[in-house]
């Protein structure tokens, strides 16, 4: 039989992983490996993959990376072994089966080049042999045999000296075993604490992480979002960490025997009252305190905040998918408001299909206090443009201004208002593309644009922002930003090819995150469309320079043309299937396409196996007639906005007990964030979801969800709010139901903000909230 080759180890690795046939992942990774995008292949080779979904791809995609780069590192020391003359056919089986990095390298610690070393010394001082002695016959004594290997030109003065470095020999030698290595290792893991005190001195600079100024947690159960915070404490130099083996073992004053125990019976110690027992006991103790302790720490640190990395990467992912996803108010005409004191409030209308016909700038709060003005320029503005939808930031002045926007709507009452995070509108008004998009327009005013355009399509407006600059994460740059930057990439270029994108009228940013299509592509699009006008079919894309039959074949399905010379091209059905829509049209007695399409009795008579070919199977041609009922139809859910309390304008008319409706407006590991309407978004925490068990938020709640929320508990002078999404938990106070007042949607940044920092907490001798709101933020380390 010939032997497995590597490629075929990590197909099968795989599989299993995925639970899915090896054909599959084989057939999957041909196709990435021949420059298909995961969008594609999920979508257009379902009969090659077996019907492999996009997660499966990305999760395949991931686990690939991971095992070449595991692969290419076992090559390479595999090599360095061989080089060194030291591969033995059982040291190689023994590489050959790691199946993870960290065991890989316990392999090659013994021959990992390193420094000059004290074992080293030692060996070169020839105590090697005096080390195997007192290890291999304990009945030695050690001062007797160490006398033999004393000898000053080598730098062993004495038998003390010989000892020491015999000891030194047999350190090294017991922290390189890579099976005790590993069992230490997961036996640290499970029984470990992580302990954190505040520095002297940083009581008062450090409140914010006052929480953890006497805390300690096994490491097994911390959660993501506190790792990132103790870690951040640490940075900041306000905490001292400190790794514990067992959490009976507080000072470490007396020896974590179980650990030594594992040492000594790997090795054979053992105290039988012979001559070198105690010594070499000693020597055991002395290799878990001074080496194996500190390098397994170093372990599980990187594996706490590995850990704790792919959570918050996890929860950032899953949040801006959310929020790129959220439904479009469509083609209205919206005004943008970015709100100001000093400078004024900037002020943007776009029309439907989301151009700049109008902008001004108005000054309605302090010092300038020209409400009256700014009220006359905002109305007219909207009846010269028939505008719907006003749209406020939520920065700095959001709650003045959306009371402005509240007079606005007694004089125009055909207007809604909705607050938008407005998290990255800055990042974008200074970009390069921005000056290209809008030349001539004052920096400042083009981040109304924007916020008016993001309700208006939040998914086309945000991808010409860095996704990190939105504001849906948790302790963002605390983690690994190339990790982080793949995923959230990932993550844009699934919802982009999710939904479609109309060619025709595409930004270049759109463009470029289109399967198959990159940032130069993505130009050239728009370059031939600006030169030649629009498309008028998906074929007139050959067209564009350096659009290949690979880039079509990749990014076809998912361009739009909409009123072009085919029908089809406004579907997601791929050209190359086109004939089995004629065919379709053929076989129902139709004279032309129009015939079929959106003619859904018609559709769902036709028995989709009698179109299966050599080329397309059962699940593409479902696909086309799924399609075919409505074309190009948006999978996002339909626009909606809540319905915030009249008279509950901040957080001082809350009560306790009060019934709401708000907008998620963030989801972390620990509850979800909920604006109803006060300007300061309120804690469900994760135990106030359901009176069932929660393990994540999102099974309860996404960004741009509205619920219905009841008030647990309000702290106004910390601008504190506790929700609960069980709206029968008693709590005291008003109970009732305040009557509706004018609509609103969006909300505030999340807690953790942009930069995925939490906000400053007062210090412990200001009052301190209780009750259900108290343990809440605890709970969520917000307190």
């Amino acid at each position: 039989m010939p032997p497995v080759s590597t490629a075929e180890t990590i197909n099968k690795r795989i599989a299993d992983e995925l639970g899915v046939r090896e054909g599959q992942v084989t057939s999957a990774i041909d196709l990435l490996d021949g420059g298909a995008t995961v969008p594609f292949i999920a979508r257009y080779r379902k009969e090659v993959t077996g019907t492999l979904d996009d997660a499966q791809l990305r999760t395949l995609e991931e686990r690939l990376r991971y095992l070449r780069e595991l692969e290419e590192r076992r090559a390479a020391i595999l090599d360095s072994i061989r080089e060194q003359g030291k591969l033995t056919d059982e040291l190689e089986a023994s590489i050959d089966a790691a199946d993870s990095k960290a065991r890989l390298e316990d392999i090659y610690l013994p021959y990992k080049p390193k420094r000059r070393t004290k074992a080293q010394i030692a060996r070169e001082a020839g105590l090697q042999p005096l080390a195997d002695l007192l290890l291999q016959d304990p009945t030695r004594a050690p001062q007797v045999e160490a006398a033999a290997f004393v000898d000053a030109e080598r730098g062993v003065a004495d038998a003390a000296a010989a000892l020491d470095g015999a000891r030194s020999i047999l350190v090294e030698q017991f922290g390189e075993s890579a099976d005790l290595i590993g069992a230490l290792r997961e036996r640290l893991w499970t029984h470990g604490v992580l302990v954190s005190r505040v520095r002297t001195g940083k009581e008062s600079d450090g409140a914010k992480f006052s929480d953890y100024f006497d805390w300690s947690e096994g490491f097994t159960t911390l959660p993501s979002h506190r790792i990132l915070a103790l870690f951040r404490g640490e940075k900041e130099e306000v905490l001292e960490l400190a790794f514990r083996p067992d959490a009976a073992d507080e000072a470490m004053q007396v020896g974590p025997t179980e650990y030594e125990a594992m040492i000594a019976e790997h090795f054979g110690v053992a105290d039988r009252r012979r001559a070198a027992d105690s010594w070499l006991l000693e020597t055991v103790r002395w290799a878990w305190r001074t080496r194996m302790f500190v390098h397994l720490t170093v372990d599980v640190r990187m594996r706490l905040r590995e850990a704790a990395e792919e959570e918050a990467v996890r929860v950032f992912a899953a949040n801006l998918r959310d929020l790129l996803l959220a439904a479009p108010a469509g083609a209205r005409a919206t005004m943008g408001l970015d709100p100001g004191f000093r400078t004024g409030v900037k002020v943007a209308v776009v029309d439907g299909t989301g151009k700049v016909v109008d902008t001004s700038t108005i000054y309605p709060h302090q010092p300038h206090n020209k409400w009256q003005d700014s009220l006359a320029t905002l109305a007219q503005l909207a009846k010269k443009h028939s505008v719907e939808l006003v749209s406020i930031g939520n920065g700095t002045a959001s709650r003045e201004t959306d009371k402005l926007a509240l007079d606005l709507i007694k004089l125009v009452p055909s207007l809604t208002k909705i607050v938008v995070s407005e998290a990255g509108a800055s990042v974008y008004s200074a970009s390069a593309y921005a000056s290209a998009e809008l030349p001539g327009m004052d920096v400042s005013l083009r981040g109304a644009v924007s916020i008016a355009r993001r309700l208006q399509d939040p998914l086309a407006e945000l991808v010409k922002i860095d996704p990190k600059s939105i504001g849906v994460g948790q302790y963002q740059h605390d983690i690994s930003q190339v990790e982080l930057s793949r995923s959230l990439d990932a993550v844009v270029e699934d919802a982009v090819n999710a939904v479609g994108v109309d060619v025709n009228t595409a930004s270049a940013p759109l463009l470029t995150r289109v399967s198959g299509i990159g940032e130069g592509l993505a130009a050239s699009i728009v370059a031939h469309r600006d030169a030649s006008g629009p498309f008028t079919s998906r074929t007139a894309l050959k067209s564009v320079p350096r659009l290949g039959p690979k880039a079509f074949e990749q990014c076809a399905g998912f361009l739009r043309i909409r009123g072009g010379d085919d029908p089809l091209d406004q579907s997601s059905v791929h050209p190359e299937a086109y004939p089995v829509v004629r065919r379709m049209v053929s076989a129902t007695g139709g004279s032309s396409l129009g015939t079929l399409i959106g003619n859904t009795a018609t559709l769902r008579a036709i028995n989709p196996r009698e179109f299966v070919d050599d080329t397309f199977g059962l699940p593409t041609v479902t696909d086309i007639l799924a399609e075919l009922e409505k074309p190009g139809r948006d999978p996002r859910p339909a626009f909606q906005t809540a319905t915030f309390a009249e008279g509950v304008e901040k957080v001082a008319d809350l009560r306790q007990g009060m019934v709401l409706e708000g907008v998620v407006t963030n989801v972390a590991a620990f509850g979800a964030f909920v604006d109803v309407g006060v300007h300061q978004d309120g804690l469900v925490h994760i135990s106030a979801m359901s009176k069932t068990f929660v393990k994540d938020p999102r099974d309860v709640v996404k960004p741009g969800d509205i619920v219905r929320v009841k008030v647990l508990e309000v702290d106004e002078k910390r601008q504190r709010i506790g929700l609960t999404l069980r709206l029968d938990d008693e709590v005291g106070g008003d109970r009732t139901e305040p009557k509706p007042r004018e609509r609103s949607g969006g909300g505030k940044p999340d807690r953790g903000g942009n930069k995925g920092q939490r906000p400053q907490r007062p210090q412990r001798k200001e009052p301190e909230p209780t009750g259900a709101m108290a343990e809440a933020l605890r709970r969520a380390g917000l307190r």
